[in-house]
């Protein structure tokens, strides 16, 4: 291994340091805790160090969200790929979005309610953003109905399922009718 090609491992394993530990510190104390000054105390770096990956901040949410992004597919394609047939398909891409913003809520955050610098539905969107949307579209796409833009019946549902997603994480729906709530979702929308 030639000088260069160790120092960029060390780099990337770094730079994976930084996000995993901004995510573990967001998930522990949210965005506002993470800091570049507690990063770099965290990781045992200097600022200059951590500055040298990211230009601060910003820059950091939006590498959590990527990653974030690219786990969500993951995890949508892997629910959809057990279900057998249309409904049990965007009835498991819903319960798998909604269980993915549950368990992972700084993730989310980064995802959809910070600035990470990304951007969405643009022709330089990031490919961890457009395979997240490709994961929707996958299960969705059928169920759109005649007529329905497959991609824009996507846009609806997902919206759907992130203002189900905002509002039971903020405690203005009760927990009780979670599961009614993604029947009549998927009941009402998706034509199945």
């Amino acid at each position: 291994m030639s000088v260069q090609e160790r120092k960029e491992r060390e780099r990337a394993g770094r730079e994976r340091l930084i996000v995993a530990t901004a995510r573990e510190l967001a998930e522990q104390q949210g965005w506002d805790a993470v800091t570049t000054r507690r990063l770099a105390e965290r990781i045992e770096y200097s600022q200059p160090v951590l500055y040298s990956h990211f230009r601060g901040k910003r820059e950091i949410i939006g590498a959590v969200a990527l990653e974030g992004a690219a786990e969500m597919a993951a995890a949508l394609r892997g629910a959809t790929a057990a279900a057998d047939g249309p409904r049990a398909r965007v009835t498991a891409l819903a319960r798998a979005y909604l269980d993915f913003a549950e368990g992972n809520p700084a993730v989310y955050d980064a995802m959809f309610r910070l600035d990470g610098g990304l951007a969405f539905a643009r022709e330089d969107t990031p490919e961890p953003l457009k395979d997240a949307f490709a994961a929707l579209l996958e299960a969705l796409g059928e169920v759109a109905g005649d007529g329905v833009r497959p991609g824009l019946f996507t846009e609806v549902f997902w919206a759907a399922l992130h203002g189900l997603a905002t509002l039971t994480r903020a405690g203005r729906l009760p927990p009780e009718d979670a599961e009614r709530r993604v029947e009549l979702l998927v009941d009402r929308l998706a034509v199945v």
